[in-house]
């Protein structure tokens, strides 16, 4: 089953998908500022409950080791009580000597094997715990730097364009008016009172 941050990355790369593209563009699209503020704003609010998540798993690792140890120690206490049972009794003690050794030997041997495998489980689930957020965030990483960059491409666009439009602007003007007019107009297109003088 998947997490939240991934079906919130999921929606925020189909919104991406969905966008218009900006006119006369076929890379530049059109994002909506609310929209988007939204499934950022959610992702964040979700990335520390995430996290939080894959931090108990790795804690389990503990509650691992620990059941392995608690099966290990009953282990041994049957293996002694049995032993002790063993010695007890005289017609056949060295024999239950050497069994009893045996059943510790053996009951050591297990306990062994099981701290071992519940360690490299334990290893396991943290690894795959960490790797697995390591590339939640390492795509969260990607997704804030392409909004990064698409927002400063759009920004420098918008600049470009009104600067475009400034210049249509001031040679559609100089087009308007004529060589003597613009003498009697001051520098910055306005009239002063004395051209406004010798306008009469």
């Amino acid at each position: 089953m998947s997490s939240r941050i991934e079906q919130l990355i999921d929606e925020i790369e189909e919104y991406i998908d969905s966008c218009k593209y900006q006119p006369l563009s076929n890379s530049k699209i059109l994002v909506n500022k609310e929209e988007i503020d939204e499934l950022l704003r959610e992702l964040r609010m979700k990335t520390p409950d995430e996290i939080k998540r894959y931090q108990k798993i790795i804690s389990n690792k503990e509650a691992i080791l620990n059941d392995a140890r608690t099966k290990a120690e009953a282990l041994i206490n049957e293996a002694t009580v049995h032993t002790n049972e063993l010695i007890n009794e005289h017609e056949i003690m060295q024999q239950a000597y050497a069994q009893a050794n045996e059943v510790v030997t053996l009951a050591t041997h297990q306990a062994q094997e099981i701290l071992d495998n519940a360690t490299m489980e334990a290893n396991n689930v943290k690894a795959a715990a960490v790797q697995y957020t390591d590339e939640m965030l390492a795509n969260l990483e990607n997704l804030i730097a392409q909004t990064v960059a698409m927002t400063a491409s759009h920004y420098e666009s918008f600049i470009n364009n009104l600067n475009g439009y400034a210049e249509v602007i001031r040679a559609n003007r100089a087009e308007l008016r004529p060589r003597e007019m613009e003498d009697l107009l001051g520098e910055d297109g306005t009239n002063s009172a004395l051209n406004l003088d010798m306008l009469k």
